[in-house]
C-alpha cells in the first residue's frame, strides 16, 4: 500500500517511473493484496463465480493477472506450458517454454512475474526465459543449470524468477555459483554470488530496503542466506534444515520469508521450530530474537496484517489447524480450526482460507484476539491438493486448482462486471461450466 501512494505521487509530480511488476504472492512477495471494498461476507454457495477455465496444464503455481489478461503456466505431456486467458476464461495463446522436470512432483511451480510487456518464467528444469505477453514468443532464455552448474533436490526447481530493478535474480546453487542476478532486457550475467556448495531450496526469494540499503532474501536447501542486492555478495546465512544421515530433507524451505521492521522469520513445517531472525543496521549478521514450535508452517506461506502472522500449521502430513502470532513477542494469540491446513492470502482486513484436501475456502477477519469464520464455500473445479496460492486482482479471487482457472467476484456485481444487479448471466455461465467439469470429472471417474 506503501508503494501504491508512493507511485501516485511520482505521477502528481510527473517523475519518471519504474514499472509495476505482477508476480508471485503479490505485491512485496507479501501475500496481502492492496484491493478494497471487497464483500465482508458471501452466499452460502460462495461469491458469484465469473469463469473457470480448463486446459491450463497441471500445476501447483498461481497466476498473475493485469487488466483483462491472466497468465499461467502448467504441465502438459512433458512440457511445461505457458497460457494467457482473456476476461471471459477464453486461453488467447499458449506456448511452451521448456521440458517439465521428470521426478517427484513434476507440476509447474513457477509463478510468472509480469513487467510491462514481458513474462518471466523458470522450468522445473532451470531454464529461464523471458517472453512477450503478446503472444508468448521468447525474448531470450537461459540454462541455469548448464550456464552456472545448478543442483536440484529431489523437487527440482520452485522458483518464481524475481525482478529488482534491472535484473533477473535466481538461485541456482551448486559448486559454481549461489544466487545470480541477469540483465533482465537480455540475460546477460551481471553478478553471481560465491557458491555455498549447497542444493537449491524450493522457496522463492525476495529483496527487502534494510537500514537504507537493498538486500536479497533467499536460501539453498540447508540455510537461509542474506545478499547484497548490488554486488552479489553473501552477507550472512542461517541453517535451518540439517539433513538426515542419507542427506535427504529433514524440512523443505519452503516459504519465501517475511520481513518487517528489521526482522525475518522463517518457517517450514514437519515440526521443526521456526524461527525470527533480526538482522544488523549494516545487514551483515542476524541473531535469533525468539523461536516457535506452534507455528511451523509447511509450504502454504503466512501474512503478516497489523503486526500478527496469519497461516496454517503442520500437525501431520495431512492435518494442520490455523494460527495467529505476535510478530513482535512470538505470542500465539490463537488456534483455530478449520478443516486442515492450506494457503493463505489477505485483503481489505481479511485473511482467505484454502484448506488443501477439500477446497474448502474460509473468510476470516484479521483479528488476533479470537478465530471466526464469516463464511466459507467450497470449490469443486480441478483436481489434486489445493497448493496454489489464490490471487486477489481488480475485485476478483482466482483460485488456480491442477488444470483449472475459477474466478469468483468479490464486489457486488455492478462494481466488478459493470452489469446490472438483476443481470445474472456472467455468474450462472460461470456456474454452469462449474457444474459441467464436475458432472463430467464423476462420470469418468
Amino acid at each position: 500500500m506503501k508503494r501504491g501512494l508512493i507511485y501516485g505521487l511520482l505521477v502528481l509530480m510527473g517523475a519518471p517511473l519504474v514499472a509495476q511488476v505482477t508476480e508471485w504472492q503479490g505485491p512485496d512477495r507479501s501475500a496481502v493484496f492492496s484491493d478494497t471494498g471487497l464483500l465482508t461476507h458471501w452466499p452460502a454457495e460462495g461469491p458469484d463465480l465469473l469463469f473457470v477455465t480448463e486446459g491450463l496444464g497441471k500445476g501447483f503455481s498461481s497466476v498473475v493477472s493485469r487488466g483483462d489478461t491472466t497468465y499461467a503456466t502448467g504441465v502438459i505431456d512433458s512440457l511445461e506450458v505457458l497460457s494467457a486467458v482473456d476476461a471471459t476464461g477464453r486461453i488467447l495463446w499458449q506456448t511452451s517454454y521448456g521440458p517439465a522436470w521428470k521426478g517427484t512432483y513434476p507440476e509447474a511451480r513457477c509463478t510468472p512475474t509480469l513487467e510491462e510487456n514481458r513474462l518471466y518464467v523458470l522450468t522445473g528444469m532451470d531454464r529461464l526465459s523471458c517472453r512477450r505477453t503478446t503472444d508468448g514468443s521468447e525474448i531470450w532464455s537461459v540454462d541455469l543449470h548448464a550456464e552456472y552448474g545448478s543442483e536440484w533436490d529431489m523437487f527440482g526447481v520452485s522458483e518464481s524468477p524475481l525482478l529488482y530493478k534491472d535484473w533477473v535474480i535466481a538461485t541456482p546453487a551448486g559448486k559454481e555459483t549461489t544466487v545470480v542476478a541477469l540483465d533482465k532486457r537480455t540475460g546477460k550475467t551481471v553478478w553471481k554470488s560465491p557458491s555455498l556448495d549447497a542444493k537449491r531450496s524450493n522457496l522463492s526469494p525476495r529483496w527487502i530496503h534494510h537500514c537504507g540499503r537493498d538486500y536479497i532474501l533467499t536460501a539453498v536447501q540447508t540455510h537461509m542466506i542474506g545478499v547484497d542486492a548490488a554486488t552479489g555478495d553473501i552477507l550472512w546465512t542461517h541453517l535451518h534444515n540439517v539433513l538426515d544421515q542419507n542427506n535427504d530433507n529433514s524440512t523443505i524451505l519452503a516459504n519465501t520469508p517475511v520481513y518487517h521492521d528489521s526482522c525475518v522469520w522463517i518457517s517450514n513445517g514437519w515440526e521443526v521450530p521456526s524461527v525470527m531472525l533480526e538482522i544488523s543496521p549494516d545487514g551483515k549478521h542476524v541473531t535469533e530474537k525468539f523461536s516457535d514450535r506452534t507455528f511451523d508452517n509447511q509450504n502454504h506461506g503466512v501474512v503478516l496484517v497489523d503486526g500478527h502472522l496469519y497461516g496454517s500449521n503442520f500437525t501431520g502430513r495431512q492435518t494442520g489447524k490455523w494460527v495467529c502470532m505476535n510478530w513482535d513477542t512470538g505470542e500465539i494469540k490463537w488456534i483455530g480450526d478449520f478443516h486442515t491446513k492450506g494457503p493463505v492470502i489477505s485483503a481489505d482486513g481479511m485473511l482467505y482460507l484454502l484448506e488443501e484436501k477439500r477446497g474448502n475456502m474460509a473468510l476470516v477477519k484479521a483479528d488476533p484476539e479470537h478465530f471466526e469464520v464469516v463464511s466459507s464455500f467450497r470449490i469443486e473445479a480441478g483436481a489434486g491438493p489445493f497448493w496454489a496460492r489464490p490471487v486477489i486482482c481488480d475485485g476478483k479471487l482466482m483460485v488456480r486448482h491442477g488444470d483449472v482457472l475459477a474466478v469468483y467476484a468479490l464486489k457486488k456485481r455492478n462494481e466488478t462486471t459493470g452489469t446490472s444487479e438483476s443481470d445474472h448471466s456472467p455468474a450462472d455461465r460461470g456456474r454452469d461450466r462449474l457444474h459441467r467439469l464436475v458432472a463430467g470429472a464423476r462420470s469418468s471417474a
